[in-house]
């Protein structure tokens, strides 16, 4: 069974203080409340991983709406998998992780990501690391017009 890591837990409260911050410092929103219960519990622990069985529904549709914001998948577009590589050079992930990877749950795509983040060895995090950015909000570029005169080389 996959377990939610703790550093994912901190990554989804990050999420959730980001997205409705407190109005007075002390108010907590209902999704934030709900993952620093399990946060909390966690710790009181001493546990790094808690079994997505029995994950407190608030907690897990907060859980959710954060991993909804990450990058669905480590790939970067350049698959040793499909050379007969064991392991890809591109991303890390195995050749049955990247084969069943659309079925996977985001529990389990989480562990293998969390995997090869540790791992640290594919050229997604070295090499390649431009491709694996993740894009930067920025402002909406106007669409190139070759016909307006400030775009003319001077």
């Amino acid at each position: 069974m996959a377990a939610i890591h703790i550093t994912d837990i901190e990554a989804a409260i990050n999420h959730w203080r980001e997205k409705s911050p407190s109005p007075d410092g002390i108010t907590l929103a209902p999704e934030l409340r709900a993952l620093a219960e399990v946060y909390a519990l966690m710790v009181f622990h001493h546990e790094d991983e808690v079994d997505e069985v029995g994950f407190p529904a608030k907690a897990w549709a907060a859980w959710l709406d954060w991993y909804h914001s990450t990058p669905d998948t480590p790939c970067i577009a350049i698959c040793s998998t499909s050379q007969g590589d064991d392991e890809c050079k591109g991303c890390g992930r195995t050749f049955d992780e990247v084969q069943y990877w659309p079925a996977m749950t985001p529990v389990e795509k989480r562990v293998t990501w969390r995997r090869i983040t540790m791992e640290d060895s594919a050229w997604r995090f070295n090499r390649y690391a431009e491709r694996a950015r993740e894009a930067e909000p920025s402002a909406a570029q106007p669409e190139f017009d070759p016909d307006d005169e400030k775009n003319w080389a001077p």
